[in-house]
């Protein structure tokens, strides 16, 4: 950091030296693997989907639908290692090994567990899901929702399995570790889908699989890893094998309403995503394309969050909530910084991005209007809406995240769309304009907790 941006991130409320437990050096070195790691996310999400729009806009469009369903699951698997990550945080805030290692195994057998329940769940209802959402849609748009869902559905205890593992580093601060298995992870996707795109011409299979190949790849290694006893905290077999009710019940409360406000929130994107199914193809072709878009500009507050959790976690478990406070603010305050450069550069890249989709001009004119739309709103408050429910959630307040997320997201983002939509006939540009008073809402509620001082007064273990 320069010097000038070390200065600002320090906040009005100090500590002590004594009490700081990362220096600035530390949180960039937590930082840039996890932006890294989020950033080529996002890169082979947007070649996943200038590969598809190749392949014609139905299939664009039954993967993009499809996408919001198989997100909710991947909201729980990953919600299930948050809430591990947390507990484990905190253990070694407290310098428990024992306890740590304990958490740390039993992430792994409940995530494990639950991720073969819903894989079979969906499986055998799949379908069913489709066309209950979807009625309407084009048959081969539905025939691409088909394909996509069976296929990635398969991946369940894989994506379980290396959520567990990198939610496990992360709280031990290793953010480089996952930043390279993330990227073996994503060379193997970016591959697969050129073969199966380009060479099989396999449609919506072509990147459902090589999705699927490279999340086992990943577990594996990541799963190798986390035995390792020179880690902090590592899992051991016999603790994964072993049920651990008391530990199980602290990951699970917060995994749980961490998992249901993600679940939740979700849920509300599929439901709209039956809306705009209504609006035809070109308006859900620009929804698909925008959410990738709108993904590689959150990428700063996505990587962002998994250190909120890090550092206030190990704080709140040494029992300092004085040094917990002051790092929520020192972490707002760089993410608010690095959120707007990065906001204002995706749209100064947009006119380079736009050629490399091959879609109708309707497409392209709401695409340009809706990401401009949430990167303004990202850009400047961005650092409020997510990482801040992150540190909540850290510190214990778990309920109060998924109260405000249900609120804010499921009641009012969702009634705004559909006025916004239907009433205004604003179509994709409805959906944008209720996302962004949704964050609006979510971080003024947010900070007046925070100033209250009631996201401090938990405890998890």
């Amino acid at each position: 950091m320069t010097g000038w941006l070390e200065r600002w991130i320090e906040p009005n409320i100090q500590i002590d030296e004594s009490r700081k437990r990362f220096s600035n050096h530390q949180l960039r070195r937590m930082m840039i693997p996890l932006f890294i790691e989020q950033l080529l996310l996002m890169v082979v999400g947007l070649a996943d989907t200038m590969m598809v729009s190749h392949a014609g806009e139905a299939t664009v469009s039954g993967v993009s639908l499809d996408t919001m369903i198989y997100t909710i699951f991947i909201l729980i698997f990953s919600s299930l290692g948050a809430g591990g990550g947390v507990i484990v945080a905190q253990y070694i805030g407290r310098k428990d090994r024992e306890n740590g290692n304990t958490a740390a195994s039993q992430v792994f057998l409940v995530s494990f567990s639950v991720s073969i329940v819903l894989m079979i769940l969906l499986l055998l209802g799949g379908n069913t899901i489709l066309h209950l959402l979807y009625p309407g849609v084009d048959p081969a748009v539905m025939e691409a929702c088909r394909t996509y869902l069976w296929i990635v559905t398969l991946s369940f205890p894989a994506n379980a399995v290396y959520n567990a593992g990198t939610a496990l580093y992360r709280s031990m601060g290793k953010t480089s570790v996952t930043m390279r298995v993330s990227m073996m992870m994503n060379v193997i996707n970016i591959v697969g889908n050129a073969i199966g795109i380009f060479v099989l011409h396999a449609g919506a299979a072509g990147v459902a699989w090589p999705t699927t190949i490279s999340w086992y790849a990943a577990a594996f290694v990541m799963t190798y890893l986390c035995f390792s006893s020179e880690n902090m905290v590592h899992i051991e077999w016999k603790k994964i094998f072993t049920v651990n009710r008391e530990m199980i019940s602290r990951i699970m409360s917060v995994a749980v309403p961490n998992a249901v406000e993600g679940g939740l929130f979700q849920l509300a994107k599929v439901v709209l995503g039956s809306l705009i199914a209504t609006f035809g193809t070109a308006q859900i072709a620009a929804n698909g394309i925008g959410q990738t878009i709108w993904s590689l500009a959150a990428v700063v507050v996505s990587s962002m969050s998994p250190i909120f959790i890090t550092v206030i976690g190990q704080c709140i478990g040494a029992r300092d909530t004085e040094a917990a406070r002051y790092y929520l603010w020192k972490l707002l305050r760089m993410t608010t910084a690095l959120t707007f450069v990065w906001n204002i550069l995706v749209l100064l890249a947009l006119p380079l991005l736009l050629p490399l989709y091959d879609i109708s001009e309707e497409t392209r004119h709401l695409l340009i209007i809706i990401v401009i739309i949430h990167n303004v709103f990202c850009g400047t408050i961005g650092a409020f809406f997510g990482p801040m429910s992150a540190g909540f959630r850290a510190a214990g307040d778990v309920k109060f995240a998924m109260y405000v997320s249900i609120f804010c997201t499921v009641i009012f983002r969702t009634s705004m769309s559909f006025l916004l939509c239907s009433g205004f006939r604003l179509g994709v540009i409805g959906i944008a304009i209720a996302m962004v008073m949704d964050w609006s809402l979510k971080g003024i509620i947010l900070m007046i907790r925070e100033r209250s001082g009631k996201w401090l007064s938990h405890q998890l273990i």
